[in-house]
């Protein structure tokens, strides 16, 4: 049976810090009960999951997210440099150890933080319980990646000589696709706080993290032997962009991972996080993993 997250008060996580080899990490952990490890991507930091995390934890579990290496309140030991998939997965890995010592933990990762979950799963698949990974942009294994990659290069060039803002705004025209869905949304106080911290976060992001990230290959045959434990998922206001969707859906292909979809588009978890954080719960706990809402993988539109 699953626990639909209620609305709670926002209350203060416990915050720490963990030196890891050539980073100090920020995390942040609420509730009491089995680990749930909530990984965000490129720009963003622990912030990004503040709408959905008190509810979550309320439904008997430990909420634990953290600031990425580089971003935000996780700093480097020296200067900024092209970031690993290896590295951010191995982070992960370090932070289980720190709070789910022995036991394995349920996650979700977001963009660059599902690269980064994909990558845990693959290399420490001891550690994990049932990773959820939310449109990680691994546009190499679509059939034709040639396009998206060219076109994260120019975003990557464009931000060191004109600037994060000509990089995002060409990344955003680039993308393409307009959401299915246009409903507003009021986003929380929590992720408002964290605005100006992913503006600052951008030209590490956008130097350092995307071309990096979005050229990685996962290693296909180790997760199709943790496919049981796997979820490709996306969400439903994405399918006309297949840069974001399309990874995901073809990985669920590939490794025979079940698909699904999740409220909103590439930040659902911030722009709609009470039915976000419904799915979510959903996934995590469903038996019959294969069900048609769950094994069928719509192909995306082309954009």
């Amino acid at each position: 049976m699953t626990t639909t997250p209620t609305t709670t008060p926002t209350t203060a996580p416990t915050t720490g810090t963990l030196a890891v080899p050539g980073a100090t990490l920020y995390y942040e952990r609420r509730g009491t009960g089995p680990v749930l490890l909530l990984v965000p991507g490129g720009g963003a930091d622990a912030g990004l999951f503040a709408g959905m995390a008190p509810a979550l934890a309320a439904t008997g579990r430990t909420v634990v997210s953290y600031d990425p290496r580089g971003q935000s309140r996780s700093t480097l030991d020296g200067p900024a440099a092209d970031q690993r998939v290896a590295d951010w997965a191995d982070d992960a890995r370090r932070i289980l150890d720190l709070v789910s010592p022995g036991e394995p933990a349920d996650v979700l990762g977001c963009s660059a933080g599902a690269v980064a979950a994909l990558g845990l799963l693959a290399r420490h698949p001891e550690r994990v319980r049932r990773v959820v990974a939310h449109e990680p942009p691994l546009v190499e294994v679509l059939p034709d990646p040639a396009p998206h990659r060219a076109l994260f290069a120019e975003v990557r060039e464009l931000t060191r000589t004109q600037g994060p803002a000509a990089g995002m705004a060409h990344m955003a025209q680039g993308l393409g696709g307009t959401p299915e869905r246009q409903e507003p949304a009021e986003l929380p106080p929590e992720i408002l706080e964290m605005a100006p911290r992913m503006y600052a976060n951008q030209p590490f992001f956008l130097e350092h993290v995307l071309v990096p990230f979005t050229s990685a290959t996962p290693d296909v045959p180790a997760l199709r032997t943790a496919a049981d434990r796997l979820v490709l998922a996306a969400g439903e206001d994405s399918r006309a962009i297949p840069a974001l969707y399309g990874p995901a859906a073809r990985l669920s292909a590939l490794t025979g991972a079940p698909f699904t979809e999740f409220p909103g588009g590439h930040v659902g978890c911030a722009e709609h996080p009470a039915p976000f954080a419904t799915r979510l719960l959903e996934t995590l706990t469903r038996k019959d993993r294969m069900t048609p809402w769950m094994s069928s993988v719509p192909q995306p539109r082309p954009g």
